[in-house]
């Protein structure tokens, strides 16, 4: 994909401000980004991003094949076979749906196909539940995914146009999943400011086009696509001899994602204004914190409005919101809390008889300092059970008092929970 020009920025009042949900948000981005195929199969509290996609279709806005499918299993397979055949594929989903999806979700990374699919967190049944928790995005760490996770509805509208220019990056040639939480965004009113179509096309350097390669007993370099004329193929019987080769292909790929979300970031900083941490972890006043909470997700908002509060009293605290969570930042989260004395874990999400799993991939990456920072796991929100400002200041204390105390009563704490 060739890289696109340096675009001069747009300000504010050049861009459009509009009322929107998170769903209607990221319906809005796959408007302007150019997708040549959508599929999907509606699931609350995801249906209103392709209910409303299928509205620009039906307008004439878009010039999209849009799939109405009978399954989430189909809905991926049908961006699968779209995507292999060089198309830019968008799909959505939540909860069981995505479930649905698992033996596809792995067949679309490793045949490296850049797929964008926006996550509606949902808990999983049973029993049955429609709120947010991050348990089916948790479900699918090990996929292959990139997976970005949002804090707000701009978010939600900057993050899915970074998807495609991040998944589609020759270095890259992955799928992007982007999280944003269900009801806390989906179905909430916030004013976002969305670009030009045009800009947005330019950004993102016009349709999709697929990387090349050269064909040994051809000598010549074509489109990694499905072609007739050029017979290329996708997903064969690959046994002992080569999978395990074919497996380090996504790995060495997914070592060069962070470089890439970090440049996405800042050329969007540079076009928007808009920048999210380094894109990669969103910071607040680590760098002399005591105490430190992790937070994936729109409870962000909430945890850095208690810190402040708390620093303002005096307080040494900090906040670091997790944006990427696959490839997890193990390197980046080491060096930010190596010198914290406290740090708690927030996960929207629970693996049974273990930890939350972000607790788990933190635990990792602090694992080889010599002087570790005390680590505490709270469990919350499941089910999408508020997490109001009281509970996350009612956590900070705790770490407070452990920062002094130097003991840790209870690893695995669950917040907000009734007794």
């Amino acid at each position: 994909m060739a890289e696109a020009k340096s675009i001069p920025r747009i300000p504010p009042e050049k861009q459009t401000l509009m009322a929107v949900n998170g769903d209607e948000a990221v319906a809005y981005a796959v408007k302007q980004s150019l997708v040549d195929v959508v599929a999907a199969y509606p699931i609350t509290p995801q249906t209103i991003i392709v209910e409303k996609f299928s509205e620009f279709v039906a307008n004439g806005e878009v010039h999209t094949e849009f799939v109405p499918v009978e399954s989430e299993h189909s809905a991926m397979s049908a961006c699968v076979g779209a995507a292999a055949a060089g198309a830019r594929a968008f799909t959505a989903s939540a909860a069981n749906g995505l479930a649905l999806m698992w033996e596809i979700l792995y067949i679309a990374a490793s045949l490296r196909l850049p797929i964008v699919f926006a996550v509606v967190n949902r808990a999983l049944s049973a029993p049955i539940n429609i709120h947010c928790d991050h348990s089916d995005a948790y479900g699918m760490r090990d996929s292959g995914w990139i997976q970005l996770f949002v804090e707000n509805s701009q978010e939600a509208y900057d993050t899915t146009i970074q998807a495609f220019k991040i998944g589609e990056d020759p270095k890259v040639q992955l799928p992007v999943a982007v999280n944003l939480d269900g009801f806390f965004l989906s179905h909430t009113l916030e004013n976002i400011r969305m670009l030009p179509d045009e800009v947005v096309h330019e950004f993102l350097g016009g349709y999709r086009k697929p990387v090349k390669t050269f064909v040994d007993y051809l000598g010549k370099e074509v489109d990694v696509a499905l072609d007739p004329a050029n017979p290329l193929s996708f997903g064969p019987l690959d046994l002992y001899d080569y999978y395990f080769e074919h497996k380090m292909h996504q790995i060495e790929a997914m070592k060069n994602v962070p470089e890439v979300v970090r440049r996405v970031n800042e050329e969007w900083y540079e076009l928007t204004g808009r920048k999210y941490g380094d894109g990669i972890l969103d910071t607040y006043a680590v760098e002399d914190a005591d105490v430190v909470i992790t937070v994936i997700g729109s409870t962000a908002g909430t945890v850095r409005h208690v810190a402040k509060k708390l620093r303002n009293k005096g307080y040494k605290v900090g906040m670091i919101r997790i944006r990427m969570f696959r490839p997890f930042p193990f390197n980046e989260i080491k060096e930010l809390l190596k010198d914290v004395k406290v740090v708690g874990v927030m996960d929207r999400g629970i693996s049974f008889g273990s930890y939350g799993p972000s607790f788990l991939e933190i635990n990792t990456a602090l694992y080889d300092l010599s002087e570790k920072p005390l680590l505490v796991n709270y469990v919350y929100g499941l089910g999408g059970r508020d997490a109001p400002p009281k509970d996350i200041e009612k956590a900070y204390m705790e770490l407070l008092e452990i920062a002094k105390t130097g003991v840790v009563k209870e690893r695995l704490k669950f917040l907000g929970v009734r007794e």
